[in-house]
């Protein structure tokens, strides 16, 4: 059991950095909250393929929110759903995402403790 708790992003658990990509993590018991700001022109494939050495995303993302501006997410099967502030989903493994337009997007990934690698 999670005692109460206030954390900020202000000053996040730890940050991690790609090629046009960062990501501030939050632990919060059970549970890690990953924010990630994407700039304009990245493209999983592109920028993190090479990391996590797969074609597209191979991890679950359970709930998925945008906060600013337009992400495109495609599964390997050629779905295909375009996210915005505000919209929230689930994203199983076997997915492309980029970001749509010429500002950062904000998304904030919700994830289980021991699921907690990119």
């Amino acid at each position: 059991m999670t005692d109460f708790m206030r954390k900020s992003f202000n000053q996040p658990d730890e940050t991690e950095k790609y090629p046009l990509v960062k990501m501030d993590i939050m632990r919060l018991g059970d549970w890690s909250v990953h924010r990630f700001t994407f700039e304009p022109g990245w493209r999983w494939t592109e920028h993190f393929s090479p990391y996590a050495e797969t074609e597209t995303c191979q991890k679950q993302h359970p709930l998925w929110t945008i906060v600013s501006v337009r992400f495109i997410v495609q599964m390997d099967d050629g779905r295909k759903e375009e996210f915005g502030p505000g919209d929230i989903g689930f994203l199983p493994p076997g997915h492309d995402a980029w970001v749509v337009g010429d500002e950062p997007v904000v998304a904030l990934d919700f994830q289980p403790v021991h699921a907690n690698s990119t």
